[in-house]
């Protein structure tokens, strides 16, 4: 509660405070914080469903953590839909290509490359786009929820298979929509410009969030007494899954630069010049070695992945940094070189934590903390590798 009535202070006076054009400071660090905490939310469903699909007996002793963190998709889509709102009406300038002046021809804002994409990048198309995205997500993820607490009170295997064969569709269509949102949500900032992996790096951002989440959760109810049957090779398991995704969004991040620094097309270059070398160069430079070198070197090793003390630390540091890049998706693209990190972002992301935190919080006060007639559950519980 402390933590979101810092994040109440600091909308209501960086909004107040905020003298860019348009309080486009203040509407974009809500997009940042907007998308982050819906990201690590949807990559928990994504998670979820991966379990179901590929019929993991160990993760079960987790399930109602990741149903806990993908009940916060409701909340982050009201702010992402406050956001877009915001842009349609033009109360920001987040998304250039929303403005009708850039695709007429008698005005000095007009814009060729804009104009060539217009099919995809219209106003009534982004919202039609992002409709979908959303109904399909909290419509799943509430149907997920509602069928693993009906498993509860009737056993069987029935639900599981039920389960089993809805989470195979659902990772269809997250195939597809988890770079297309990340295309329109992110990308379309710098229109110019465009990566062909760039739905990929986004996604194992978010995977990488919800698996830091969940581990920091499980070792803070482990230490409260809570998860009794959780074992060492349970947190195993969760670090090498953390390092695992760190390596994976190391590997994109590293793809997507080396390509486009190597094809030195001056409209995909900029991108990497911007944030690498003039205005964002520290912040950015910190995100990359912070992301890849600390997991690395840290979570190699067997024992440190068998150790709490390494993982919370560890774990801390990369969530923080990967809010980090998320920040830098989108702040060079609407601030450009006119933006200050001060008190109004490190307060809307503290409260923005703590509305995430209650939410979980929330939601797993509501059910067993460990599924009851789940199949694999006595599997989960003898878990050991």
């Amino acid at each position: 509660m402390v933590l979101m009535a810092l994040g109440v202070i600091a909308l209501v006076l960086g909004f107040l405070t905020d003298h860019s054009e348009h309080h486009q400071r203040w509407w974009a660090n809500l997009l940042v914080n907007g998308f982050f905490f819906f990201a690590i939310a949807l990559g928990a469903l994504f998670f979820y469903a991966l379990q179901y699909a590929a019929e993991v007996g160990w993760s079960s002793q987790f399930k109602r953590l990741f149903e806990a963190m993908y009940s916060y998709l409701p909340v982050g889509a009201v702010v992402l839909v406050i956001v877009f709102i915001g842009a349609t009406m033009h109360w920001n300038h987040l998304y250039h290509w929303m403005d009708s002046e850039t695709l007429d021809v008698n005005s000095p804002k007009y814009d060729v490359i804009i104009a060539k994409k217009q099919a995809y990048l219209n106003p009534v198309f982004f919202w039609v786009r992002t409709i979908v995205y959303l109904g399909l997500f909290i419509g799943f993820s509430a149907w997920f929820r509602k069928k693993s607490l009906e498993e509860d009170r009737i056993g069987g295997t029935k639900i599981h298979y039920l389960m089993y064969r809805r989470s195979a569709l659902f990772l269809v269509f997250f195939a597809v929509f988890s770079s297309t949102l990340s295309w329109d949500w992110i990308m379309s900032i710098d229109t110019h410009w465009f990566s062909t992996l760039f739905g990929w790096y986004v996604f194992s951002g978010m995977w990488v969030g919800a698996m830091i989440f969940v581990t920091l959760l499980t070792l803070w109810l482990k230490g409260k007494g809570y998860l009794p049957n959780v074992n060492k090779s349970h947190i195993h398991d969760m670090g090498k899954w953390m390092f695992a995704i760190s390596m994976l969004w190391s590997y994109l991040w590293v793809c997507q630069f080396m390509l486009i620094w190597y094809s030195n097309i001056p409209e995909e270059t900029t991108y990497f010049i911007t944030r690498l070398f003039t205005d964002y160069q520290i912040p950015f430079l910190t995100m990359f070695f912070v992301n890849f070198a600390l997991p690395f070197y840290v979570l190699i090793a067997r024992d440190a992945k068998r150790n709490s003390t390494f993982l919370v630390g560890v774990g801390v540091i990369i969530f923080l940094g990967h809010f980090l890049d998320t920040y830098l998706l989108i702040i060079p693209g609407t601030m450009f070189n006119h933006n200050h990190f001060g008190l109004m972002e490190v307060g809307m992301f503290l409260g923005f934590l703590g509305l995430f935190i209650f939410t979980v919080l929330r939601t797993l006060a509501k059910a067993p903390l460990v599924p009851v007639n789940h199949p694999f559950v006595n599997e989960s519980e003898h878990h050991q590798i």
